[in-house]
């Protein structure tokens, strides 16, 4: 189950669970949008897979299986892999 990531580990701008503007790669790295598609050029920095759109938990589930709450922001700034 996907952890739902609470920021984007490049700015730590807030992506809320239900966010379309999430981005995640295979290992469930998060990234904003704008991040993804631009610095990192829809490429995670962390293992070089594709960024792509987070699904978005309903809400009758998320109650249930709530979204992650610690927050994981690089400490240097983010460059493509």
């Amino acid at each position: 189950m996907l952890e739902l990531r609470p920021c984007c580990e490049c700015c730590g701008v807030d992506l809320p669970a239900a966010s379309p503007d999430a981005r995640i790669c295979s290992f469930e790295c998060t990234f904003c949008a704008s991040c993804a598609a631009g610095v990192l050029a829809g490429v995670c920095p962390n293992c070089g897979g594709e960024l792509v759109r987070r699904p978005v938990r309903p809400a009758a589930l998320l109650a249930r299986y709530p979204a992650a709450t610690e927050r994981r922001v690089r400490e240097r700034r983010c460059v493509s892999a």
